[in-house]
């Protein structure tokens, strides 16, 4: 018998969390995996069917816990031990020197001979403040009144970036009580990517990432939040209580320490680093976190000590000029007296500390007029007014448009062509119309109003049901056919490498590519019989389109462009049905059936599905030798035979960990309560599903009830 096999479920439990947090360390934080996702997918999996089969080794810290709980009522107040204080702001870099003068005068003959100020980015975020107790996730708790705060902790458990279980071993003190300040964030290439995705569905774009990132936190359904791209980034210490040992003397030992932890910060510059070392190495960083978007930005290193104001200052002018360079959002920079003795002997003035204080940028917005709106068409057929202006410079860089959005917004804001206007780039990234300058607005001016033929192909344009978009209604239109290519071809769709936009507008404009199947049958002479394109190029994309045959169930659903499909409910899909014959045989009653699946979602679904494109390119991906992998299935047998379950409130084992189980066992899981339920699984703290569920004469199980279910 082997070791492993010899080992007790308990021990193989714990030595599997052991393992999946120090991967999630290494990969969230140090940016530095030591195993495939392959991998780390397979430990994980060990570890929930291991829990699921020893339900009483469940424990609050399990990586398994991270998932969004049942929707609340209301979030709980909460006080804060310690005040979570607001920072002095200052927009003038002069107020360094008199914000280091003010210390000095307030230590007297304490100060030092030169300051020792730690320096790092102010987040334009969600301020946050996470409790551990004995290294386990308690409580996470937003900034609030100072005072009291709201209990976030459901919506905060799905971010992964923030780890459920502190290592203490790797503390030179042990801490009973361990309480972190933070800021959640979006980085501007996430929220891009989420703005793309609520613009396809319909729905209205965020206006910047920290709206995006604090209105994910504050849903009351934790499943929203997990379904967002957010990240934290901590930066100061709450309470910490040890059992023995010293707590941290100084502000970049705290900060080095949280690293050590697995909780995220932008990272320490080396101790004695030059600045002018400092700022070739932040520059390489940005110019290969451009290259690479994936990085963590944890191992950045972007905070350090400065000597003086001067310093400081220094490294203020540093950290503005690269802003729109950096992956997230800031407004400024933080500046603190880096000794914690001296921070003790400074005090508190008002609400402020006297230790620190934010230097802020001026806004980053400039005046122009817009020329002309044009309307784009996206790939679903969605009609987007876009402002052409006259060339202005925003935060270095020289801005010629910006997107309205849809008519509700030019509507709200009254936005004519020719307007004088001011616009910023929200997120740094994004050019909005902050306001219309209404005094210098032409008395003739008339109110815009997108046509309601397309642009491009001239047919009707209609708004739908519960929509802000007006969107083409031609499936051919030339339009929707480039963008659906762009969004087939992409990296997490399809994968073909090589095929830029460029040469997709060439495809399309030639006829050689009127659908996405007919890639699949280019050959080189076709491709050489457009301009600029060499023997080389044609075969090196000829073998990429090849290498792009074998390839999964989910990346095809994806690739197809569904409307409100996006990746990870393609990826729900494959898992639910396994095949695509089996997906084309769903109807809208079927779909509902699938986790996470809403009544309008499956209609849109089942009538994509019923529809001939998608038919007929499935068929013809599949004739012209796209091998499509097919995905393990939910099983439909075993001793729930075939019952629908809804969960609800809090269980002994986590969510997806019950869900799983249900499914292992022949059951099936549903989001919402219906008359189709045939079981709500309730715990403690059960919310308005118990309510709908008692009221529908749906049958109610407890954790006991569902557990004797299981029993043969």
């Amino acid at each position: 018998m082997s070791s492993n096999a010899a080992k007790s479920p308990q021990k193989t439990i714990e030595e599997l969390r052991t393992q999946i947090r120090e991967h999630d360390y290494r990969y969230h934080v140090l940016d530095k995996p030591q195993i495939t996702d392959r991998e780390y997918d397979a430990l994980f999996a060990k570890l929930q069917e291991l829990e699921a089969a020893n339900p009483d080794l469940v424990t609050a810290d399990s990586p398994t816990r991270r998932v969004g709980g049942a929707p609340l009522e209301e979030f709980e107040k909460i006080a804060h031990r310690q005040p979570m204080l607001s920072l002095q702001n200052s927009y003038s870099v002069e107020d360094i020197d008199a914000f280091e003068e003010r210390a000095r005068k307030e230590l007297k003959d304490l100060a030092p001979e030169v300051f020792d100020f730690f320096c790092e980015p102010k987040f334009d975020g969600l301020a946050i403040e996470l409790v551990y107790e004995n290294a386990v996730l308690s409580k996470a708790i937003t900034r609030g009144d100072g005072a009291v705060g709201e209990d976030v902790t459901s919506n905060v458990r799905t971010i992964p970036s923030v780890p459920l279980n502190l290592q203490n071993g790797r503390l030179a003190f042990d801490a009973k009580v361990f309480e972190v300040r933070g800021e959640i964030v979006m980085l501007k290439e996430d929220f891009r990517i989420l703005n793309e995705a609520q613009q396809e569905a319909g729905d209205t774009p965020f206006a910047n990432p920290r709206n995006a990132a604090a209105g994910s936190i504050r849903q009351l359904d934790p499943q929203i939040a997990k379904s967002r791209p957010l990240r934290m980034f901590t930066y100061a210490p709450g309470v910490i209580e040890v059992g023995k040992g010293k707590p941290f003397v100084s502000q970049d030992e705290f900060e080095t320490a949280c690293g050590s932890l697995g909780l995220p910060t932008v990272g320490v510059a080396p101790s004695g680093e030059s600045f002018e070392k400092f700022e070739k190495r932040i520059d390489s960083w940005l110019t290969a976190f451009k290259k690479k978007p994936t990085s963590s930005p944890s191992t950045m290193g972007l905070a350090r000590i400065c000597r003086g104001a001067d310093e400081a200052k220094r490294y203020y002018f540093f950290i503005q000029e690269i802003r729109t360079r950096l992956p997230f959002d800031i407004d400024g920079i933080v500046i603190k007296v880096n000794s914690y003795r001296l921070q003790d002997d400074l005090g508190f003035v008002s609400r402020s500390p006297r230790w620190a204080t934010a230097a802020k940028f001026p806004p980053e917005q400039g005046e122009t007029v817009i020329e002309k709106i044009e309307v784009q068409v996206g790939r679903t057929g969605a009609l987007t007014p876009v402002a052409v202006m006259k060339p202005v410079k925003v935060g270095g860089v020289t801005i010629t448009n910006a997107t309205l959005h849809n008519q509700d917004e030019i509507d709200r804001k009254d936005i004519r062509i020719g307007d004088s206007v001011v616009i910023q780039r929200a997120g740094d990234v994004i050019p909005e119309v902050v306001r219309v300058i209404l005094e210098k607005r032409s008395a003739n001016s008339k109110p815009f109003k997108i046509p309601t033929k397309c642009p491009v192909c001239r047919e009707k344009a209609e708004r739908g049901e519960d929509e802000v978009v007006l969107r083409c209604t031609n499936p051919i239109c030339g339009a929707v056919l480039k963008g659906s290519l762009k969004h087939f071809v992409a990296r997490r769709a399809m994968n073909i490498e090589g095929l830029g936009d460029k040469l997709i507008d060439a495809f399309v404009d030639s006829e050689l590519v009127k659908r996405p199947s007919d890639l699949y049958r280019l050959t080189a002479d076709k491709i050489l019989s457009l301009e600029r394109q060499g023997e080389k190029s044609a075969a090196n994309l000829i073998e990429s389109i090849s290498a792009s045959k074998k390839t999964t169930l989910a990346r095809v659903i994806f690739a197809l462009g569904i409307r409100h499909v996006g990746e990870t409910t393609a990826k729900v899909l494959a898992k639910y049905f396994g095949t695509f014959d089996a997906l084309l045989d769903a109807n809208e009653e079927t779909l509902l059936q699938v986790p996470d699946i809403g009544e309008k979602m499956a209609g849109v679904l089942a009538e994509a599905l019923r529809g001939e494109y998608i038919r007929r390119e499935l068929k013809d991906l599949v004739k012209l030798g796209v091998e499509i992998e097919a995905a393990k299935i939910v099983s439909s047998s075993g001793i729930l035979g075939g019952k629908k379950y809804v969960i609800t409130g809090t269980l002994p084992m986590g969510r997806d960990e019950v869900k799983d189980l249900i499914e292992a066992n022949g059951g099936v899981v549903l989001s919402g309560v219906s008359k189709k339920t045939d079981f709500l699984l309730a715990g403690e703290e059960a919310g308005s599903k118990l309510q709908k569920a008692s009221d529908l004469g749906v049958a109610i199980l407890d954790w006991d009830g569902f557990q004797k279910q299981l029993k043969p």
